[in-house]
This record gives structure tokens, sequence and C-alpha cells, in this order.
């Protein structure tokens, strides 16, 4: 088993020879730490400054990363990735919205990804972030128990309404909802949101997917507290597992407000916190759903190992693996070609818009140590077989 993502024929059978260049050109690049940030400087600068960009960045790092412009765009991408077995997740991945006339169009928005998704059988999941559909310092406020103004109460009301909403229509359309992990500091409010939903909108199967960022350490304790939840409440438990993508920002608010980090003390404490997590998980798999979100080639392969010992078939639809879309085809295409449940996240947006998303994937590509180069050894090993 231990080499199967070594198989690139199958990894990229997808790609043309250009398109195997243009990740390889693309993957070389953001090896190159000083130029990422240069280049993520100048993109600001230019976007911002509304200088013409968009087609440049449109060809390159945006049809490498990203569906296109809006669901229609993204059919042939998905239709494409079905072919060899692999779902699709539709993500709107305009960021940073505060206003409420931007938090209402995400919400309509993701009102109308949920009825699109459901005439695509390719696409078994939508998703959402919880500051779509409210302010970040809302949530911060609500997180750390401080007393709402009567204008802040109507305005968790409304974010309150908005999660309602939409996890019922997922129900009635029997659609997976996935909800993305934020900061620590506003994550306590949205917790406590989904697990309301989750009370009410999981008896019979996981609607509602929550997600835990292992690299905090206290997420496996928080899981075991929401098992007993469910167990009293009767509902199943949907949880998207991941490592997370703020390490830095909550390390440096830890240290500027004089509070213990929430993030575990090393690399080696996260994974083994990932671990346990995906194992807790399997060993209740009768009353909760996994979606395991990773890039890890080890935890792919120990989670593989673990379906074997409890005798859970690949294709058991509460066992799902996730990537994103323009990265780690070689597990994504090698597990679905064996079978697993295997879905890519792809974004979608305009090009403008989503560019924060964008820089986001090169700067984590750049500080992931192993990541990039992987990448390129195996997209370099492809290219000389071709060759051949």
């Amino acid at each position: 088993m231990k080499d199967i993502f070594e198989d690139t024929a199958t990894a990229f059978a997808l790609k043309t020879d250009s398109e195997l260049e243009r990740a390889y050109f693309l993957f070389k690049l953001i090896a190159n730490e000083p130029l990422v940030k240069i280049g993520t400087a100048v993109t600001n600068f230019a976007i911002k400054a509304k200088l013409p960009v968009e087609r440049l960045i449109r060809v390159t790092v945006f049809d490498h990363f990203c569906g296109g412009v809006n669901e229609e765009d993204c059919l042939s991408v998905t239709e494409k990735l079905y072919q060899k077995g692999v779902s699709t997740i539709l993500d709107y991945s305009v960021e940073g919205q505060e206003e409420e006339g931007q938090l209402v169009a995400c919400f309509e928005k993701t009102l109308k990804i949920l009825d699109f998704v459901k005439e695509q059988e390719a696409i078994p999941f939508a998703v959402f972030k919880p500051t779509g559909f409210g302010r970040f310092g809302l949530y911060e406020k609500v997180s750390a128990g401080k007393s709402l103004t009567e204008a802040e109460t109507k305005e968790w009301e409304r974010v309150v309404d908005r999660f309602d909403r939409v996890c019922k229509k997922a129900q009635d359309l029997d659609i997976s909802l996935l909800i993305d992990g934020e900061e620590s500091w506003m994550q306590d409010a949205a917790d406590r949101l989904i697990e309301d939903m989750m009370r009410k909108y999981n008896k019979e199967k996981a609607v509602v997917y929550n997600t835990l960022q292992t690299y905090r350490w206290d997420r496996l304790a928080y899981l075991k507290k929401l098992h007993e939840d469910a167990k009293k409440h009767n509902y199943i438990i949907g949880m998207k597992v991941v490592r997370g993508a703020y390490m830095e920002k909550e390390n440096l608010r830890a240290e500027e407000k004089g509070y213990p980090t929430p993030i575990c003390a090393s690399k080696m404490a996260t994974d083994e916190n990932f671990d346990s997590v995906i194992s807790y998980m399997l060993d209740n798999i009768e009353t909760m759903s996994l979606f395991a979100g990773t890039h890890n080639e080890v935890s792919c392969y120990k989670l593989m190992e673990q379906l074997k010992e409890r005798d859970i078939k690949v294709d058991d639809d509460r066992v799902w693996f996730g990537q994103l879309y323009g990265m780690s085809d070689h597990i994504s295409f090698n597990l679905a070609d064996r079978g697993y449940k295997v879905a890519k996240y792809l974004p979608f947006g305009p090009v403008r818009d989503v560019m924060p998303y964008l820089i986001r994937r090169a700067e984590e590509n750049t500080s992931v140590a192993g990541q990039t180069s992987r990448e390129l050894s195996l997209l370099q090993k492809e290219r000389s077989r071709r060759k051949l």
C-alpha cells in the first residue's frame, strides 16, 4: 500500500501536457519564498489600483486553483473529475465581507448553490464559512459572552436565521453541508450555533458538518463532549477534520494578549491530535460521519489502514477524503481509483474577489515544509514518464 501515491499516470491523467507544464511552472514559483512575497505585494497593489491584471491571473494561478467565476463555469471541471471518480465541493471563495448587504448576498448565493448542487450527481456537498453569514466581530463578542446591544441582538438573530434556513434547505434537498472552521476567538459562537443545527437536522444522517481544526490541542476533548451531547439528544455528528489554517495568527494573538496559545506545541503533536480525532470518529462510526480534509500522505495511509482494520468498506458514505483543487492530485486520484470516497474543494468566484484565497494558498504552500517540493517531484516524474 505504501507506494500507491507514486502512481503519477493516474494522478495526472486529466492534465494535458500544457496543463502539466503550467502546474510545474506555478509550483516552481511557489517554492521561491521571496518571490511569493514580492508577487503577493505586487498583486495586491495591482488589484487595489484596478490595473488590468485579471487576464494574466486568470490564465495562470486562477485556472490552476479555481473552477471559474460562477457555478456554470465549474461544470466542465466537475464533470472531468467525476469521470475519474472524484467528486467536487463548490466553494464560493469570497472572503472578508463585513457589510450587511454583502452578508445577505453571500447567504442568498449559498441557497442558490444548494439548488445547483441538487442537480449534479458529481457534487455531494455544499459549503460556507460562518463569517459569510455574519460579522467576525459579532461572533467574537458572542464567543466571549459579552452583552449585545439591541441592534447586535437583532443582527445575531439574523445570523442564526441564515444558518437555520440553509441547514433546513440542505436537509430538504438531501445534501450534506460543510461549515468551515475559523479563528479560535470567534469559533465558540459558531460551534454552539452549529451544534444547534446538528441537534435539529442530523437525526437520521449527517446533514450538517462542523470543522475540527486539530492544530488546536483542545479539539479531541471538544469532540468527546459533543459525542456525549449527541448520545443524549440522539443525533449524528458530522465533522470535517483538518489540521488548520490560522496558526501564525493564533500564536501571535495569544502572545499579544497574554493567554496560552490554543495551538499544539509542535507539528508532531498536531499530527498525533489529528490521528487521535480520526481514530475516535472511526471507533464511533455508527453515530458519526467523517470528512478527512488532508494533504498528508501518512494520515491518508493511516486512515486507509484503520478502515481495513474495522472492516469499513472503502466506499462507505460516512467516510470521505478531501483535498483542494490544484493540489495533491496524487492523493485524490489514486484514492478514487481504488474506490475510496474522495472530493476536491473547488473554489470559484470573481477573479478579484477570490484573490485573498489564492494568495493564502500560495503562502501556505510556501510555509508547509515539503508540500511544494513533493508536488514538484511528482510533476517532474510525470513529465519524464510522458517524454519516454
